[in-house]
């Protein structure tokens, strides 16, 4: 069943716990996260990049539409790191109900310009909204943002970003980076908690892959209510893919896209057992 960004996070904030998002680029992907969700009882986002629905188009957002009506359990369809008003209203049109104004690269003048023009076209399809303040570094779908380019999220222009945008959600920095750690992982969680006592909103965390889980744990006490996930289900598919390979005899195509299933459904299970959303619905 479909449901709204919203209200899976009410949840989230009332009982402790995240709520996964988890990118997706193909079926296989789709069919993995579902199946995880449906056997662990959780809510789940499936997450598109642009670049996934430019991929994909508007056959993979209807696959995810139809994926999550049919499901039996609580899934939502978001938009991650759409940069343009063009991106945005494209998806709206298209089904969408949660979406991300990233602009994050901006000022933080030009990042509340852009949010709040966003927000009320979001809230006029009846949608929620995502922001992000502060920059992360590291790598993300062809993205890249050098270490000098990251920002850490200052808490008070947080309480300022929210009031000013009316966004339901906020992606913030706290030493968190996309793609993989380069050495020992550090989240600064005295301005995370500073954040989460003077914003309102539910905050996203985006680069979780590689955190070591008991510093999800903690990150998730301290109020991060949506973990993003990514480059760990790719590289399950990818190294999935790369198995069936190497055999002898390759197997058939629908026994290599049921191990890449298996191999995501895997690692979906395991995150949604650490941000503790299993048995929730």
């Amino acid at each position: 069943m479909q449901t709204s960004l919203v209200e899976i996070l009410k949840d989230a904030q009332a009982f402790n716990y995240a709520v996964g998002a988890f990118n997706v680029y193909n079926l296989e992907g789709i069919k993995a996260v579902i199946a995880a969700a449906e056997a662990e009882h959780s809510p789940a986002i499936l997450q598109l990049h642009p670049s996934a629905i430019n991929f994909g188009g508007v056959a993979l957002l209807a696959a995810c539409l139809k994926a999550a009506h049919e499901s039996r359990t609580c899934i939502l369809i978001h938009l991650d790191h759409a940069v343009s008003a063009d991106e945005i209203e494209s998806a709206l049109i298209n089904g969408v109900t949660s979406v991300m104004a990233d602009g994050s690269q901006h000022s933080f003048q030009k990042n509340i310009d852009f949010t709040r023009k966003m927000a009320s076209l979001a809230h006029q399809h009846g949608a929620a909204i995502e922001a992000e303040l502060g920059r992360l570094s590291g790598n993300e779908d062809g993205l890249s943002v050098p270490e000098y380019e990251a920002r850490l999220t200052d808490p008070q222009l947080a309480t300022d970003f929210v009031l000013q945008t009316k966004v339901d959600t906020l992606a913030i920095c706290v030493g968190n980076v996309h793609g993989h750690y380069h050495g020992e992982p550090r989240l600064d969680l005295e301005r995370l908690r500073a954040i989460q006592s003077r914003v309102a909103v539910p905050l996203v965390l985006h680069g979780a892959s590689g955190l070591p889980d008991a510093l999800v744990n903690v990150s998730i006490d301290c109020g991060f209510r949506k973990i993003n996930v990514n480059t760990e289900v790719r590289e399950a598919y990818v190294a999935a893919l790369h198995s069936s390979f190497q055999q002898e005899k390759p197997p058939d195509l629908i026994e290599i896209m049921n191990a890449a299933i298996a191999a995501m459904q895997a690692v979906v299970v395991s995150k949604i057992r650490l941000f503790r959303s299993n048995n929730r619905v």
